[in-house]
């Protein structure tokens, strides 16, 4: 029993947590439940590994948007309160934990392919009687389940992840008969736009966790896809540049280690103590030639070294 506590303890609390929400008399108490449901979760799937984690509360999350397209705006099943009780976004979450968890079960080791097959059988003959023997009890015939029945069995039979979608339907055709049985939710005879036939609850609907399954892994990918294009932009937008050539003035020559003409020399040191006059700045060509060159090959030759070691000069 040890490897299965976790399944039995979320198979025990779906039918309690179901029977609670039909004697509840007000909303607040629904939310009380709901709080109650997140923290089961929450406490559930910490025994999951941290990637079946994030999976979970993905589920919750895409779920929740199709449990407000389903009922709300399809109307093709209807809660009693006429709202999304709060306890639904974490029973999905349940739902899902308790199939990503079944692939490291003893029976899924040991058995293999064998135990889909045998719940696939289950789905199948509850598809038939649903088409066949259940209307003549019930008043319905359940022909959305009956379709429902070939997507499930292409996922159950092709899909590597064939253990979640197996367990799924164990416990979602327990949550759906509870569910309906209790009175918290039913499904229109008629479905709303379509106009399809259908039991309550319908035989397979644990088919519809096959697309429920394939959004939640196509919102992981778009979501780190997304975050690795918006990191390599940051990595590459705080990568470092080279910088711009560094211009040096013809005042820092002094002190630049460099071999200076005389005439330079002289130049720099009226600036420096204020006797630069119009005439003092009067150089012969040559002078000027000398001192462009200078200037010229410390750029190209040493663009980013300063030395700041002071060379004597002579006075001319």
């Amino acid at each position: 029993m040890q490897p299965y506590w976790l399944h039995a303890y979320l198979l025990v609390y779906t039918p309690i947590g179901l029977f609670a929400d039909s004697r509840i008399t007000a909303q607040w108490q629904q939310y009380v439940l709901g709080a109650l449901t997140f923290t089961v979760l929450y406490l559930a799937a910490l025994k999951a590994p941290k990637e079946q984690r994030l999976q979970v509360w993905t589920c919750v999350a895409v779920a929740t948007c199709f449990e407000i397209f389903g009922s709300l705006v399809w109307g093709v099943y209807r809660y009693r309160l006429h709202n999304v009780p709060l306890f639904v976004p974490p029973g999905h979450g349940i739902v899902y934990l308790f199939g990503l968890l079944a692939a490291q079960t003893p029976l899924v080791k040991r058995y293999g392919r064998r135990v889909a097959y045998a719940v696939l059988a289950g789905a199948g003959a509850w598809a038939v009687l649903g088409l066949t023997a259940l209307p003549l009890v019930t008043g319905r015939f359940d022909l959305q389940g009956a379709l429902c029945l070939p997507v499930f069995a292409y996922f159950l039979l092709r899909s590597p992840r064939w253990p979640l979608f197996a367990a799924i339907f164990i416990i979602v055709s327990e949550l759906e008969i509870f569910g309906t049985s209790f009175g918290d939710w039913s499904w229109m005879p008629v479905a709303p736009w379509t106009h399809i036939p259908s039991g309550n609850p319908p035989s397979v609907i644990a088919g519809g966790y096959c697309l429920i399954d394939a959004s939640v892994l196509a919102v992981l990918w778009v979501y780190r896809e997304g975050l690795k294009t918006i990191m390599a932009r940051i990595t590459t937008t705080i990568s470092p540049m080279a910088g711009p050539t560094m211009r040096l003035r013809l005042e820092s020559r002094s002190n630049s280690g460099e071999l200076v003409s005389p005439e330079s020399t002289s130049l720099i040191r009226l600036r420096s103590s204020g006797e630069y006059t119009a005439a003092a700045s009067t150089t012969t060509p040559a002078n000027n030639t000398s001192a462009t060159m200078i200037q010229s090959d410390v750029i190209d030759q040493r663009p980013a070294a300063i030395i700041t070691s002071p060379v004597s000069s002579t006075t001319p």
